[in-house]
Formats: C-alpha cells, structure tokens, sequence
C-alpha cells in the first residue's frame, strides 16, 4: 500500500497538480447551486491546488448567490475568481467571496443593488441585507468593505470620486486593480496558474451534467407556476372524482418536481416537505376512507397550500410586504386559471367518451350497459341508484342501466337514490333525493 501511494505521488508531479474550472456563466438561480458543490466536492476529493471559477453574468437571485458565496468561504481549497466581462449584482458577491480576483481587460464588478424582475429597486430590508453580505465578505478576504457597501447602496459616500454621488459603483478592471479589487488583470484562463506559482498543472473543466440541467428548468420562474398549476388541477380533479388516476398521479408529480428540486437547491426545508406530506395523506384520507369533502380535506388542502407558499418564499431574513403579497398573487393565479380549466373539464368532458377515463373509474361499454343514445330525455324525473360516489360526475344505475351523471352538489356517496332533474344535450344532471 505504501509503495502505491508514492507511485500515484509521483504520478501527481509527472503529470500535474489539479486546477479546477467552474463556469458561472449565466444567470445566478437556485439551479446552479448544486452544479457549484458538485464542482468543489470534485477539486475537494482530486487534492486540487486551486478551483477558478469563470464569471460573466448580470446577477440573479440573491438566495441563490448566498449559498454560492458559502460553498465558496467554506472551501479550504484556494478559489479565483476570473471576470470575463462583467461581474454584476450576484456576480460581484461571489467575485468577492473568492480568496483572488482575477479580471480580463474592459471587464467590470458591481452595480450590486437588489431589484425585482421589473428592475425596479426593492425595499431597504432588502438592501440592507445585501450590503451586510458584500461587507462580511469582503473583510473575510481583506478588501475595502466600503466599496463593496458601495456597489449596493448609491448614498454611501467614499474617499475617491470614481462614482459620483448617488450612484452605485462599478469598477473597470483597472480601477479595481486601483483600489485593491482585484488581484491583477489577465487575458486568459491559461495565465492564471503562472499568477499562482502553480506549475506542472492540468486545468480540468467541471461540465454540468443532465442533472443540473434539470434542476435549472425545473427552477424557472414560469416552469414552476405552470407545475403549480398542474398539481392544483390534478388534486381537485381527484377530490371532485371517483377513484385515483391520471390527473392525482400528475398533479402529485407536478408538485414533488417543485419540492424535490427546491429541497436539493436548499431552498425548501424539512417543516414545508413535512407540512406538504400530511396535507396530501389528508386529502388521501378524504379520497378513499373519510366521505365528502369535510374538515379533513379543506384541512390537507390548506397545508398543501400553505407549503407552497412557503417553498416560493425566500428565507424569511429577506421577506417582506411586498414579496408576500406577490407569492399570494402568483398562487392566486394558478388557482384562478385551475378553476377555468376545471370548469371546462366538468363542463364538457362528460360529452365526450374519450375523456371520460380522466374523471371516470370505469369505462364505458355497451356489454356493461351502458348507452350510446344522444336523448336522454325520457329520464327526466326519474330515480336511480348512485353506481359510483359523486363528485360530483359519476355513475347512476337506472332501469337497470348504467349512465354517466353529474349531480348539483359536490358529493354523493354510493348506493345513494338520486332524481334526474335536467337533461342538457346528453348531460344527465341528478340530485339526491334521500
């Protein structure tokens, strides 16, 4: 065993000490936090002398960025952050948080002050927060933290005029260098292990993998609102039907993508997947065991919700007014056009036998008794026998025959006689009568 180590040791001198490369070459979401730590696990594991992470992006979430700029103070391993371009916003947090700054000709740093997704500039708590972080990171690694408070807050005033007043500061390339902001300037990538009297190296490139691809979608903004919107359809359609299918199973699906994806960013914690388990158990309670939908499905629904709600804030040290009530705005939304597209499938799936499998957990046929007749008129008053629980679409057995149904109210249990009280085209509209 001893002689493999000093083998594999002087394989390490022959052919090179590791120099890790991570890209942040876009724009920073909760997504590219693990494609992060999967990169400084990886130089962690491989003894790598030194991890470069590549920066050229406008900013991004500022949750996001934090945790970036952790995994970056928390490494032992020497990390450089190389501007390409431009590091702006979140860009500049996580510049700040590497052990060396690096910056190419005609690149820039700062503009670091926390807007919405209009651009428009958020409240002091906001601001606040931010120019704590660019303070405390900017004294771990023995930079001026006034200029760093400087890039978030246009009032703060410095000794230099290289700003003017009221304006945030940006630094070129070479007045960072001016001002102690970065290390040096180079041109490339290549240059920097010379810089760092590392020599005999290999620079290994950390690629994302389908995986942080994933993540990244899944994290959208819209992709996340559409999977609300899908998860909120699928449950009510299973409260309002007979039976569990397709749109349970979908709805379900929808809605762990966001909490999978949230929990493995850190963005979600234990007490909201925890509060989102039980209220799903309880509106499977409600489904199969419990009949109607009474207390314990308004109660299962409301902790679904409330875990959503949740999961879209941010943490609660940069939560306000403002950005609860847009949370409540974007799921009042998608419960808006769930109930549009719900109203649709009630209205109009009924008509049409392929569809009915989605609400139906039975299948039509003549052999079961079913008929194919356009009018149903001849039914009007008459009694029948619930076939299937109502909620409210089902099956009714008249005449010893089976038809499909939608009742008045939002539940009728099986076995329970009903009265045809409308026909609509070849819609049967029932009511209880016990």
């Amino acid at each position: 065993m001893k002689k493999l180590l000093q083998i594999l040791f002087l394989f390490s001198i022959v052919w090179g000490q590791n120099i890790y490369h991570i890209k942040i070459t876009q724009e920073i979401e909760p997504g590219l936090v693990p494609y992060i730590k999967r990169g400084i696990q990886e130089a962690k594991n491989n003894n790598a002398q030194a991890i470069i992470f590549e920066i050229n992006t406008f900013g991004g979430r500022v949750d996001a960025a934090v945790q970036i700029r952790d995994e970056i103070i928390n490494t032992k391993i020497p990390t450089v952050a190389f501007i390409n371009k431009r590091a702006i916003s979140a860009g500049a947090l996580i510049s700040i948080a590497c052990k060396k700054i690096v910056m190419s000709p005609a690149s820039t740093i700062g503009a670091a002050t926390v807007v919405d997704m209009e651009g428009k500039k958020q409240s002091e708590k906001y601001q606040s927060y931010m120019r704590a972080e660019m303070r405390a990171t900017a004294e771990k690694n023995g930079r001026n933290p006034i200029y760093a408070q400087a890039m978030v807050d246009e009032t703060i005033k410095i000794p230099d005029s290289i700003k003017g007043d009221n304006k945030l500061l940006t630094f070129t390339a070479e007045e960072a260098y001016k001002y102690k902001y970065n290390d040096t300037i180079l041109e490339s990538i290549n240059q920097i292990p010379q810089f760092l009297n590392i020599k005999n190296y290999q620079i290994i490139p950390v690629e994302k993998n389908n995986m942080d691809s994933f993540i990244s979608f899944i994290s959208n903004p819209v992709v996340v609102s559409i999977l609300l919107t899908i998860g909120i359809i699928g449950i009510i359609t299973e409260i309002k039907t007979p039976g569990f299918g397709v749109p349970g199973i979908v709805g379900l699906i929808a809605l762990a993508l966001i909490f999978g994806t949230n929990y493995i960013t850190n963005i979600a914690n234990s007490f909201e997947i925890i509060l989102f388990i039980i209220g799903i158990v309880l509106i499977i309670l409600e489904i199969f065991v419990i009949p109607g939908f009474g207390l314990t499905g308004v109660i299962g629904f409301l902790m679904v919700v409330g875990s959503l709600f949740l999961i879209l804030l941010p943490p609660l040290k940069m939560t306000d007014g403002d950005l609860i009530n847009k949370v409540l705005f974007q799921i009042t939304l998608s419960f808006i056009f769930s109930g549009i597209v719900l109203y649709f499938l009630l209205k109009y799936l009924p008509k049409n036998q392929t569809f009915n499998k989605l609400i139906l957990d039975e299948q039509t046929s003549v052999q079961a008794g079913f008929t194919s007749a356009d009018d149903y008129s001849y039914l009007l008053n008459k009694i029948g026998i619930a076939h299937t629980v109502l909620r409210p679409a089902g099956i009714v057995i008249i005449d010893d025959k089976k038809y499909d149904v939608v009742t008045t109210s939002d539940y009728i249990d099986k076995g329970t006689k009903v009265k045809v009280i409308k026909i609509e085209g070849n819609k049967i509209i029932v009511e209880n009568i016990q």
